[in-house]
């Protein structure tokens, strides 16, 4: 497992070996052991693995989780998406900014998004698969977004608007601006 850094200081993309041959492949794409190599903190533990299928267009996101917030592993099991994260936590240099990050079901790249972020992805493929590990269980009360189409933020998403399937809850989500003195990240 390669670890990629990127411009947001935490958000860390994984890179496994993938062993392919005539019969397929196969490939590691989670041992906890890895993670003080890759820069994980040891203390965090992944109790809870979901699974999303969507089709080509689907935005998922802004979303994160207050409180202790949510850690998260994140990789495309089927097709292909660019992933993308908001640095949310206060006094880091990176604040309000985005990275987007491809994922698909070919490279197995997998994705770390720490605490102090929202999270979010868009569907290339026709369908995709979308597995995810997270640090906590999922708790409606504490879940939060903000809009996917901030202009503060400027997420540059990878086809155009009109194709775009944004559900409702989503489409609502307040502005970073609007939920800035809730937040509990720090950097």
């Amino acid at each position: 497992m390669q670890p990629i850094p990127t411009r947001l200081p935490g958000l860390t993309i994984l890179e496994p070996a993938v062993f392919a041959d005539e019969r397929g492949f196969f490939s590691e794409t989670y041992r906890r052991e890895w993670h003080a190599e890759v820069g994980i903190p040891a203390e965090e533990e992944f109790i809870q693995d979901n699974h999303s299928r969507s089709t080509r267009g689907v935005v998922r996101g802004m979303h994160f989780h207050i409180g202790p917030g949510v850690a998260k592993l994140v990789r495309c099991a089927r097709g292909r998406i660019v992933d993308v994260a908001v640095d949310l936590r206060r006094g880091s240099p990176t604040y309000g900014q985005w990275e987007g990050v491809e994922l698909d079901d070919e490279r197995m790249r997998v994705l770390y998004v720490p605490v102090g972020f929202a999270h979010g992805f868009c569907v290339l493929s026709e369908i995709a698969d979308v597995l995810y590990k997270q640090t906590a269980y999922y708790d409606p009360a504490v879940e939060r977004g903000i809009a996917w189409d901030d202009p503060e933020i400027g997420i540059e998403w990878p086809l155009p608007v009109d194709q775009l399937i944004v559900s409702a809850r989503d489409t609502s989500a307040p502005k970073l601006a609007e939920v800035a003195a809730e937040l509990p990240f720090r950097y």
